[in-house]
């Protein structure tokens, strides 16, 4: 693939918190680069690739100098974080800070000064670094809840580039967005952007309200005055469009995998490792306290005990890809979820037969595909998630038509999947319920159900979301 990049810099960029690839190291003291398995990376990597670009980013070790260098025609630039960097911008204000406060303030938030000096300064690295990779009027698409100063920042320095900016997480509700003590500096450095994408129609909303409250209560003197008309803010002689652009995944791609006779095969070994019970239930997801792995392990408790489902032939797998194993947090919410697993396996297992099967680890994309096919019912109970692609994943796999999804109603997924059956994670009654109907559904109502889900999945794809949003910002999206 020819590159874009030459001396004149590149004309399409992605910013990230993290690149593409991970930088590993070794006990030998070498290193190897590792593609990354994060949801951010399968969406936009196709379509950065198809059109040429540049990707920045940390490479997820602590003070790892390492040059640009370019992987199968994609050029990667490195931003370079110290260790005391990623405790305070990464772990602290994004994920200590940030996280809870945007996900409901379902833990509470820390709210630490030097956590935010960090995350100033590092987002201020990032501008610098796609300030001098940029060509003249070359369009920037920064991404996410690490990078929110990082419009403004570019902005000041290049005012002739395009810039894009699309939250991957849920924009809170005003109330809770009011807590921050750095509120307007956020909203200032989102206001740099031509166009803020967000999952849903209440996030482009909520930020206008805060656009129109937090910058225009300003003084009008050396201040940014703001006036809204739905959909767009007025930034001095700037128009900021604001809009809802829910995120997808490569369904085709990954209907694809499903189809291929070593994934049929694999899964139905798992069927039989697992003495091919009647029904498999599946959950996939971070180790995050958002993500409800208690509410599901909870709601399959107490059927066993109703004796609403027999452990003779209802099995659950839980894979939990390790995260953020650093903060304690993290730490606490393991030991619980592990605990729980431990009593009702330890309650309603037979030798040989344990009810929950738990996998703290990462599977790759063909192993994930094997799993999801072979799973009866896919469980999706976040109490608060952007999106969730893990049940269009799902979706996306079940070409056979079979299989069934709960989700939560508080995944973004669930305004486009209303198909699934929709569950509060917060009522167990309610959860348990829809475990049951799932479990129990009628084949031709379940194929029925799925139809509609994969009509969804298999239109709106990844492409047409990235598409779409380049195309709000004015960009020529042809490859």
């Amino acid at each position: 693939m020819s590159s874009n990049i030459g001396e004149h810099g590149a004309e399409f960029l992605v910013v990230a918190n993290r690149l593409p690839v991970d930088l590993e190291r070794a006990e030998d003291g070498t290193q190897r680069w590792k593609h990354s398995p994060g949801g951010l990376v399968s969406a936009l990597e196709p379509f950065l690739r198809s059109h040429s670009g540049a990707w920045i980013g940390w490479p997820g070790i602590a003070d790892a100098e390492v040059e640009e260098f370019e992987e199968d025609g994609l050029r990667l630039h490195p931003v370079t974080l110290s260790a005391t960097e990623v405790e305070e911008y990464y772990e602290g204000f994004s994920n200590g800070t940030l996280w809870p406060l945007y996900h409901d303030v379902v833990a509470p938030p820390a709210f630490h000064r030097k956590w935010w000096n960090a995350y100033v300064r590092v987002n201020q690295r990032f501008a610098d670094a796609t300030a001098k990779v940029a060509a003249h009027g070359a369009t920037v698409w920064v991404q996410d809840y690490q990078l929110q100063l990082v419009p403004a920042m570019l902005r000041e320095q290049r005012p002739d580039l395009r810039i894009g900016f699309f939250l991957h997480i849920p924009f809170p509700p005003v109330e809770l967005f009011m807590q921050l003590p750095w509120r307007t500096e956020i909203i200032r450095g989102l206001l740099g952007a031509d166009l803020v994408g967000f999952h849903r129609p209440g996030g482009a909303q909520n930020f206008l309200w805060l656009a129109r409250r937090l910058v225009g209560l300003e003084p009008s003197r050396g201040a940014v005055g703001v006036r809204t008309r739905p959909g767009v803010v007025q930034v001095g002689d700037r128009t900021v469009r604001v809009g809802a652009f829910p995120i997808s995944i490569d369904s085709a791609g990954l209907d694809a995998v499903a189809r291929k006779k070593e994934v049929q095969q694999r899964a139905k070994q798992i069927r039989e490792d697992l003495g091919n019970p009647k029904k498999i239930l599946l959950g996939v997801d971070r180790l995050d306290y958002t993500k409800g792995i208690d509410v599901r392990l909870n709601a399959l408790h107490e059927l066993l005990e109703d004796g609403r489902v027999d452990p003779d032939e209802v099995v659950m797998i839980q894979l939990a890809t390790p995260s953020r194993e650093r903060v304690e947090h993290y730490k606490q919410m393991r030991g619980d979820i592990e605990q729980t697993v431990g009593r009702i396996n330890g309650e309603f297992s037979r030798v040989g037969r344990p009810v929950v099967h738990y996998l703290h680890q990462s599977v790759d994309r063909q192993e994930l595909a094997a799993f999801m096919s072979a799973a009866d019912v896919m469980v999706v109970t976040p109490v608060r998630d952007g999106m969730n692609l893990v049940c269009k994943e799902y979706v996306a796999c079940r070409y056979d038509l079979g299989g069934a999804l709960v989700l939560s109603e508080f995944a973004g997924a669930a305004a486009e999947l209303t198909s699934a059956y929709l569950v509060n994670p917060h009522d167990l009654d309610g959860v348990k319920n829809a475990l049951h109907s799932a479990l129990t559904v009628d084949p031709a109502e379940g194929r029925r159900r799925m139809r509609a889900l994969r009509r969804q999945v298999l239109t709106h794809d990844v492409d047409r979301w990235a598409r779409s949003f380049l195309e709000a910002l004015g960009t020529q999206t042809s490859a």
